[in-house]
C-alpha cells in the first residue's frame, strides 16, 4: 500500500489534531475548577484520539474502530453535559453538580471568572483554627453566563466528534478498498506463486521443443 496521505486520511488526521487542541483547552479549565469527572473523561479522550491518529497513519483499522466506538460514548457524554447545564428534564445544574465534582463542592471555573463577572463573597473565620473561609454567594455582571460557556464547549466537542466518526468510517472504507485491490492485483505475487510461475514457465517452454527435436533425430 502506498504510505502517501490520501484526502480521507489527511482530513481525519486534521480533525484529530483539532480535537486534541479543543480537549486540552477544556482540560485546563476543568483543572482550574477541580471538575474531576470531566478531567478524567478528557484524559481518556486524548488517549483515544492518539489511538485514532496512530491507526490512521499506520493503516491499523482496529485502532480506528476503537476510536469510533469511544467517540460514540464521548458524543453521549457531551450531550449529557449540555442537558445538565441546560437543566433539561430531571437534571438540574445546581443539584446535580456532584456528578461532575465528586461531591467536592467545586464548580465550573467560568462561574466566577467569566467575561466581566464580579463575585459576592462571604468570609468567615473559624473559632477553632482561626482559618478564614471564603464562600461565593452570587455572581453579577457576566456578559455570558457560565452555563452557556460550558454548553459551547460541549457543542464544539459534539461537532468535532461527529466529524471524526464520519471521517473514520470513510477511512475504514478506503482501507478495505485498498486491501481488496491489493489482493486482486498482487496478492499471488506477495505469496511467491506469481514469481515461481514466471520463472518455471519460460524454462518449460524452451526445453519442450529441444527435447522433441532431439528425439526426432535419434529415429
Amino acid at each position: 500500500m502506498i504510505m502517501g496521505c490520501c484526502t480521507a486520511r489527511c482530513t481525519l488526521i486534521t480533525i484529530c489534531f483539532l480535537q486534541l487542541i479543543a480537549t486540552v483547552e477544556r482540560l485546563i479549565f476543568d483543572f482550574l475548577g477541580y471538575m474531576w469527572i470531566p478531567i478524567i473523561a478528557s484524559f481518556a479522550n486524548i488517549l483515544l484520539i492518539l489511538f485514532g491518529l496512530f491507526g490512521t497513519y499506520q493503516y491499523r483499522p482496529k485502532f480506528v474502530i476503537v476510536y469510533i466506538l469511544w467517540h460514540v460514548v464521548w458524543l453521549g457524554w457531551n450531550i449529557f453535559i449540555m442537558c445538565l447545564y441546560l437543566s433539561a428534564g430531571v437534571l438540574n445544574v445546581e443539584s446535580h453538580m456532584y456528578i461532575l465534582n465528586l461531591h467536592t463542592g467545586s464548580e465550573s471555573w467560568w462561574k466566577e471568572n467569566g467575561f466581566n463577572c464580579s463575585g459576592m463573597y462571604n468570609t468567615t473565620t473559624s473559632s477553632l483554627t482561626g482559618r478564614m473561609d471564603t464562600q461565593l454567594l452570587d455572581v453579577n455582571g457576566c456578559i455570558l453566563d457560565y452555563t452557556y460557556i460550558e454548553i459551547i464547549h460541549a457543542s464544539v466537542q459534539c461537532l468535532l466528534c461527529l466529524l471524526g466518526i464520519s471521517g473514520a468510517i470513510i477511512v475504514l472504507i478506503r482501507f478495505a478498498e485498498d486491501e481488496d485491490s491489493f489482493d486482486f492485483i498482487g496478492g499471488f505475487d506477495s505469496l511467491g506463486y506469481g514469481n515461481s510461475h514466471a520463472q518455471k514457465s519460460p524454462n518449460h517452454l524452451q526445453m519442450q521443443p529441444i527435447y522433441m527435436h532431439h528425439k526426432t533425430k535419434s529415429r
